[in-house]
């Protein structure tokens, strides 16, 4: 049987959900920085955005984010005349979408990057405030040397899917990793829309005619019953999982469900026992409507991550830059603890992480979920620390420990690095441009949802700067679509 041609996007698409990048900057000039805000500790997590007296608590404590969907979304939404809900803005994944140039540790595990630099004189800020970036860095991996992957596809059918752009794009990429995954690779294939049933059980690529007649089988129907979806989709990755292997459940949908559970927590409770964080959900939304919040949440409470694909164009960009076949783990459960010196910092607000706050006592406490991190993937955050009065240059001003699990030996590991002054104290003009992107991009996202340190034309200078300085076309199309979002405001 003969079957369309087929563009590259799963391959982005798996590139996007395997590889991730990470950035950061900057500091300006108010002359009286007056004192810094006390907030009670009373055991709950800092939340990104909120400004911390390090004296009363100088513990930061979170779970590693790799999502990139509200960075993809809100730019599709821009180029449609329209600016994003401010409350699906999350600053880290807008600074996660962009390259990141980290040095790659020896082994497995995570090398720990940070540095800093003074914020940029068009920022609204104190001439006490810093920026200090916090970067993480996997080894890259051989595709040829990756264990053969067991991925079962829980397709949306539903009606809205048959906008184009949704469904179409969808079979296309899943025709597309047929014919380029190893023929020792297995994919199933589960449809949904009020109900849900198997397109096709777990099949080795090899017998790919099979699974392009399953792909092609696929047509719109009713409702979207998300729920029925991942719970028969999770059944079926647990009846074809291999030990060995990377088994990974793949949700392709517009996030809009109206039937069954329509909450991230209720439809994972469900597949909890089947998952046995053996099973990584990764989410791939699409279409001009798209449930992010919905996604985003079923990917965090997953042990996975999401991303949003609106164009093939886009998604073939991030396929050549990436190793569209890293399917392997580098880390369970990775979080972060930032530990700031009292002495040398007056306070410290975190950028984005909102929902990855973690108790500060349980950075330890390996019960608690972290994020799941492949090879070759970077990881940034982005923090404003307020310097204390006099300190000097080689003072510490924090450190920076990172625990994961190792997810062959299952066995807790750690890494940390510090930070001081020096280390933060230069002028943002001689940051590299990878930093200067990823301030771009955060205060883009801290602009959307509502802040006023900075102009949006002064960000998209620095983005066009830093493009021009990197070559990068990706962090060119940034300037231009904060532009865009500046002539929307």
């Amino acid at each position: 049987m003969a079957h369309k041609r087929r563009s590259p996007l799963l391959l982005a698409v798996l590139a996007i959900t395997m590889t991730i990048t990470a950035c950061t900057a900057g500091s300006s000039q108010r002359s009286d920085p007056g004192p810094a805000p006390v907030r009670d500790h009373d055991g709950a997590p800092n939340r990104g955005g909120e400004e911390t007296a390090s004296e009363d608590d100088s513990r930061s404590t979170f779970g590693i984010d790799i999502d990139t969907a509200s960075y993809g979304y809100a730019r599709r939404l821009i180029a449609e005349g329209r600016l994003p809900e401010r409350t699906g803005v999350r600053p880290e994944e807008f600074v996660n979408s962009f390259r990141q140039d980290y040095a790659e540790p020896g082994g497995d595990g995570f090398a720990v990057h940070a540095d800093g630099a003074r914020l940029p004189e068009t920022h609204d800020a104190t001439a006490d405030t810093r920026l200090m970036r916090v970067g993480l860095q996997t080894r890259s991996e051989d595709e040829r040397s990756r264990p053969d992957a067991a991925l079962t596809f829980v397709v949306d059918v539903s009606g809205s899917m048959a906008e184009p752009g949704r469904l179409d794009l969808v079979q296309d990429a899943l025709h597309t990793l047929v014919d380029q995954l190893r023929p020792t690779d297995s994919i199933a294939v589960v449809e949904f829309s009020f109900k849900a049933r198997i397109a096709r059980e777990m099949t080795p690529v090899s017998d790919g005619e099979k699974l392009h007649d399953a792909i092609d089988s696929l047509r719109t129907q009713s409702s979207t019953n998300l729920e029925a979806g991942l719970v028969l989709g999770y059944q079926v990755a647990r009846e074809g999982f291999r030990p060995g292997r990377t088994n990974r459940v793949v949700v392709l949908s517009d996030g809009l469900a109206n039937v069954g559970a329509t909450d991230a927590e209720p439809i994972l409770r469900r597949v909890r026992d089947e998952a046995e964080k053996e099973i990584a959900l990764l989410g791939v939304g699409v279409g001009s409507e798209y449930g992010d919040e919905l996604m985003e949440r079923l990917a965090d409470r997953g042990d996975g991550f999401v991303v949003y694909v609106s164009e093939p164009a886009q998604a073939r960009k991030v396929f050549v830059r990436q190793l569209p076949a890293t399917l392997s783990v580098r880390a369970l459960d990775a979080k972060v603890q930032v530990t700031f010196e009292p002495g040398s910092v007056r306070s410290y607000r975190l950028i984005g992480y909102d929902n990855r706050a973690i108790v500060d006592e349980d950075f330890r406490d390996d019960r608690v979920d972290g994020g799941e991190v492949g090879p070759g993937h970077s990881v940034t955050a982005l923090y404003e620390v307020r310097l204390a009065d006099g300190v000097r240059p080689s003072a510490r001003i924090a450190r920076v420990q990172v625990r994961w699990t190792d997810p062959v030996e299952r066995e807790p590991i750690e890494a940390s690095e510090s930070v001081t002054v020096a280390d933060v104290d230069g002028d943002f003009a001689s940051a590299s441009p990878r930093l200067r992107t990823c301030y771009a991009a955060a205060y883009f996202a801290v602009a959307l949802q509502g802040g006023d340190q900075v102009r949006l034309t002064h960000l998209a200078t620095i983005a066009g700067q830093a493009a021009a300085a990197t070559d990068d076309r990706e962090v060119q199309d940034l300037a231009r679509v904060i532009h865009q979002a500046d002539e929307l405001r």
